[in-house]
């Protein structure tokens, strides 16, 4: 196998493995409540708490990255990710599994940030990278497909805990794999902005952690004090980012087309079909009596469809640009949660498979657009900042999209099916309009600029066309 070969594979089983990690507790949560007594509220916090790690440090993350070295940065997070499974496959009660969980975000956030990274270096040239960040976005899929599966299929042999032995053991295998990869960083490193790393992390937990909490009440004071402590970190850290002579974060950056169009395509994505599929487990199981077993095969349509048209992506036309397939996607994504819509109490599961495929379809070319997209927006040698800021920006979407789809949805009065259903409808009509607002918003934000155009000065060409 050859060097950029190995990265790739490298880089892209980390991102399964991180995925599955974020999905597997959506087949069990159930079992996981009951086992941890976790009650209604840690069910929310089973669900969201590793949104907090990956939203808090998957920008921190990449610049790390970038700057110190990526495959020293993926080789931690995969040994923190392996802590944080160990952590949940012994944790006795429910906060220690949720600070497992968050641990278990920091790892990931590590690995995807750094690996993105490291496949940029890896394939410099434009087609080569195409076919790379094809294979990249199919792990998103395929991580996304079998988490809930393997959840699912261990505790029915065994326990809901059995998923975090698999963890334990991906993630060090991987830190292992990873010492054989090239090493790559920027030429010449940054200071480390501290300043900004402890407010984005902070502020960005503070936030998701204030989102997590409201969806058992709005108007309590921790609730109200968590946001609000949010909102003047991130203040605070766009303050500091602006006035730094080495911010982690060029502000500048987002006035760049090609860099705030992957960004609104990024978020569009997170609150629209990663919120809605996420709310999908809970809801057939609840509304439409279906099993978890069942619903991981549901997951399976909309995400194994996704492995295959991320593959395939690279296969269209050079000449469309990253923006036209962001735009496209996103549209197609939204009319298959279209099809999703007028579910009524007697559905069974065959009643979402049109709508979950033809998504999938969407989803898959997307997140390839995304991998792409991320780090050739970018100056050369920030691939890992890229990779963090579009991943930040996916997972605060979600973490939005699903504070939102949990309002819209939730059913007031006596909880029955047509409750349940009611809701579900309302839900689809709003994350399908966050993908449709989202492909706008991308083709609005204005033609995408070339690498050439978005290089320094001193780069040849040939050294920007890899950029």
């Amino acid at each position: 196998m050859t060097a950029a070969r190995r990265t790739l594979a490298t880089a892209s089983f980390g991102t399964l493995v991180a995925l599955v990690a974020f999905t597997a507790p959506l087949a069990t949560v159930n079992l996981t409540v009951a086992g941890l007594d976790a009650g209604t509220s840690g069910r929310t916090w089973i669900l969201s708490s590793m949104s907090i790690g990956l939203g808090a440090f998957l920008l921190t993350a990449g610049r790390i990255a970038d700057d110190f070295g990526r495959r020293r940065t993926f080789v931690a997070g995969a040994v923190i990710l392996a802590a944080g499974s160990l952590l949940g496959l012994v944790a006795p009660e429910v906060v220690t599994f949720v600070v497992a969980r968050v641990v278990q975000g920091v790892g990931a956030a590590a690995m995807i940030a750094a690996g993105l990274g490291m496949i940029a270096v890896a394939f410099p040239e434009r087609r080569e990278r195409a076919h790379a960040t094809g294979v990249w976005g199919a792990s998103v899929g395929a991580g996304i497909a079998l988490g809930p599966l393997l959840s699912a299929g261990l505790a029915k042999v065994g326990s809901w805990r059995d998923v975090y032995v698999v963890l334990v053991a991906a993630g060090l295998a991987l830190a292992l794999t990873a010492r054989g990869c090239d090493e790559s960083r920027v030429g010449q490193r940054a200071r480390l902005d501290v300043p900004g790393v402890v407010l984005l992390a902070l502020g960005m937990a503070a936030g998701l952690a204030g989102l997590t909490e409201g969806r058992e009440g709005w108007g309590r004071p921790l609730v109200l004090g968590l946001l609000v402590t949010g909102v003047v970190l991130l203040g605070g850290f766009l303050y500091v980012e602006q006035h730094s002579d080495h911010a982690m974060l060029d502000l500048a950056l987002f006035r760049r087309p090609a860099f705030a169009a992957v960004t609104l395509a990024a978020v569009a994505t997170g609150g629209g079909i990663i919120a809605l599929l996420s709310y999908l487990s809970g809801f057939v199981g609840s509304a439409l009596g279906l099993s978890s077993w069942t619903a991981s095969w549901l997951m399976l349509a909309w995400s194994g469809t996704s492995v295959v048209t991320a593959l395939a992506a690279r296969r269209l036309p050079v000449a469309w640009s990253g923006r036209a397939r962001l735009s496209a996607t996103l549209v197609v994504v939204g009319a298959g949660q279209l099809l999703l819509w007028n579910i009524v109490p007697s559905d069974g599961a065959g009643r979402f498979v049109p709508g979950l495929l033809l998504a999938g379809i969407g989803s898959g070319v997307l997140n390839a657009a995304l991998g792409r997209e991320s780090v050739a927006s970018v100056p050369a040698g920030q691939g890992g900042l890229g990779s963090g800021a579009n991943n930040t920006a996916r997972y605060l979407g979600s973490a939005l999209g699903v504070t939102v789809v949990s309002i819209v949805a939730a059913p007031s009065g006596v909880v029955s099916s047509a409750s349940l259903v009611d809701g579900w409808n309302r839900a689809v009509l709003v994350t399908a309009a966050v993908s449709a607002v989202g492909a706008l918003s991308v083709v609005l934000v204005g033609a995408r600029v070339t690498a050439v155009d978005a290089a320094p000065d001193n780069l040849s060409p040939q050294e920007a066309d890899a950029a």
